[in-house]
């Protein structure tokens, strides 16, 4: 487009200069006419150098508007698009491990994957690089009708479940929300992302309600103060450590999870409150009818906070629940073996806490220092290496000269003990350095 009014700018001045030389025949002017022509085509040659520097200029630096009677030049800033971004980081981390966790977690602390047997996993000491927690994500935002449309597509490098141990993509965010309505996958109704701490381990604390959850999503409260609720996809961990160990008993999952959330937010932080009501059904593989079968009721109540001092932030938490664990962070089974006959699973209840502070000492120096646990009431028959209670504990020292910048190290302890009271923990250093990015800047 800039080429093509470069054209008709170039060739309107040119045509302009030969009509003034041929508007009066040459052979009939006086000396005066003649004069008179030379100085209007000297300033239309002027005219053209002006715009030919005025074209380089707007190559350069500008757009052009072209009207009918005039050429304007707008010399703009760079343009941004603020519905649409790009955004992510790199991030490395060393871990200097004293003690040892199981391989495929050794990136992060779990207590859940800390061994309670010597030498499980090997001699104590392990040095770790990982760049897993790196990120890449999209957010778009755009008018329809009287809303906005918001969409998000987020994942990082961290490998779970059948990738666990590997740098692979791991899907954290995908989801469109308009108006009252989210679908996709995101944070849980039922947990308060508000309550990680600054951190840079990648598990977190334990005892916090975390679970990015595909779900379908009604929020007819929004604003300071909001309610929603939404049916989230299930899911039934069984535990058949003990008598029933070599039964091929597997969670069924018959309903959605039904989760609600009501919040207040104020300058001085904010208040949660999030309940869960499930559905836990099992069965057994292969055998006729799929027997024995059976199923108990899933509950739970999540209580969270943040209050604020200045640029300071007290986070806190309290969870309790039956058959909860499959949302917990860390730690624990949905359902474990109650009796020996019919219907021998039932809900395993759970209690769990986080205490965190996040201080600033400057703009650029921060630390973060807490506490955390999960822990279960075993029921009874439940094998004697089942988990019971997980501790996390953590203090760091981070350090962001610019906000794309940060770096920091942060010292972590663990602890699990089992169903039979067998402990085991693990010591460790992690030192990280993360850059940042976004194509809307910073």
């Amino acid at each position: 487009m800039k080429k093509l009014y470069t054209r008709t700018l170039l060739g309107s001045a040119i045509l302009a200069a030969i009509s003034i030389t041929i508007s009066t025949p040459l052979w009939a002017a006086t000396d005066a006419e003649l004069e008179q022509l030379r100085k209007e085509l000297n300033n239309a040659q002027g005219s053209i150098r002006q715009l030919e520097t005025k074209i380089k200029n707007i190559e350069q630096k500008g757009t052009t508007q072209v009207t009918n009677e005039a050429l304007v030049v707008v010399t703009e800033e760079k343009e941004t698009d603020s519905n649409f971004e790009v955004y992510g980081f790199g991030q490395v981390d060393y871990i200097q491990d004293f003690n040892r966790v199981n391989p495929a977690w050794d990136s992060t602390l779990r207590p859940s994957r800390i061994p309670t047997t010597e030498g499980q996993y090997g001699s104590d000491g392990q040095a770790i690089l990982s760049a897993r927690q790196s990120r890449l994500g999209v957010n778009y935002k755009v008018p329809v009708g009287s809303e906005t449309l918001v969409t998000k597509f987020e994942f990082d490098l961290f490998g779970v479940g059948a990738d666990e141990g590997q740098t692979t993509i791991r899907l954290r965010h995908a989801y469109g929300e308009w108006g009252q309505w989210l679908a996709g996958q995101t944070n849980s109704l039922f947990m308060d992302a508000d309550l990680f701490p600054n951190t840079i381990d990648y598990w977190g604390p334990s005892g916090m309600v975390f679970l990015r959850n595909p779900q379908v999503r009604w929020t007819p409260v929004k604003g300071a103060t909001s309610f929603a609720v939404a049916i989230e996809s299930p899911g039934v961990d069984v535990d058949t450590s003990g008598p029933l160990s070599s039964w091929p008993i597997q969670g069924n999952e018959t309903f959605p999870d039904i989760t609600s959330q009501f919040r207040v937010n104020d300058d001085w932080g904010h208040v949660q409150i999030a309940g869960i009501l499930r559905q836990l059904d099992y069965e057994t593989i292969g055998t006729p009818d799929n027997q024995p079968d059976g199923g108990d009721t899933g509950w739970g109540l999540d209580l969270s906070s943040n209050f604020k001092f200045g640029s300071d932030t007290l986070r806190l938490g309290v969870v309790y629940g039956e058959g909860i664990a499959n949302y917990m962070n860390d730690g624990g089974m949905d359902m474990g073996t109650e009796r020996l006959t019919e219907d021998p699973m039932a809900a395993v209840p759970l209690t769990g806490v986080v205490a965190y502070y996040d201080h600033y000492w400057d703009e650029a120096w921060s630390t973060a220092v807490g506490y955390s646990y999960t822990e279960v009431d075993n029921q009874r028959f439940q094998g004697a290496e089942a988990f019971q209670k997980g501790e996390y504990a953590s203090i760091n020292l981070l350090y962001s000269p610019a906000k794309p910048i940060m770096m920091g190290v942060e010292y972590l302890w663990g602890q699990r003990t089992d169903n039979d009271g067998d402990t085991g923990e693990d010591n460790r250093i992690q030192f990280s350095m993360k850059y940042s990015f976004s194509s809307l800047g910073f």
